[in-house]
């Protein structure tokens, strides 16, 4: 083998170790950022367990827009709305991500949910998605979609 033939064979090597690193550390973020969504999606929920509203309200950004079987709502309606619901209780299965940018994602998943919708027991079984957005030092729900399920 040649000097020539082996410096390509030992760049090749380093190169393909470099893009391995490079490919793990990429699914070690994507992971973080999976798990700190996640996380936001799970506290806004928790919220409503314990009624703080004010709490919700802060999760949810100015210019969000919410979709569900009412049709698309801002903000202001999805707060007002939501001020006679508490979750009893919830389970989120089958989470599927997509990261979108080092700050943003989108999560959809399958949630079971009962609780309480102004004055009546209810207990649902929905699909939602949401983008969730860091601005600033802060994260925020940009948008979220819920289906019923079957």
């Amino acid at each position: 083998m040649t000097h020539s033939a082996v410096s390509r064979g030992i760049l090749l090597l380093l190169l393909t170790a470099a893009m391995g690193q490079a490919q793990e550390a990429a699914r070690a973020s994507g992971d973080a950022l999976r798990e700190e969504i996640v996380a936001q999606e799970r506290a806004e929920l928790d919220s409503l367990k314990t009624g703080d509203m004010t709490a919700f309200a802060n999760f949810l950004a100015d210019d969000a827009v919410f979709v569900d079987a009412a049709g698309a709502a801002g903000k202001a309606e999805v707060v007002k709305n939501t001020a006679g619901f508490r979750l009893r209780e919830y389970t989120m299965t089958d989470v599927r991500f997509v990261a979108l940018s080092a700050d943003s994602g989108l999560i959809a998943y399958r949630m079971a949910e009962t609780g309480t919708s102004h004055g009546k027991e209810f207990t649902a079984k929905v699909y939602v998605s949401a983008l969730w957005v860091k601005r600033g030092e802060k994260w925020t729900c940009v948008f979220s979609q819920e289906t019923a399920a079957k």
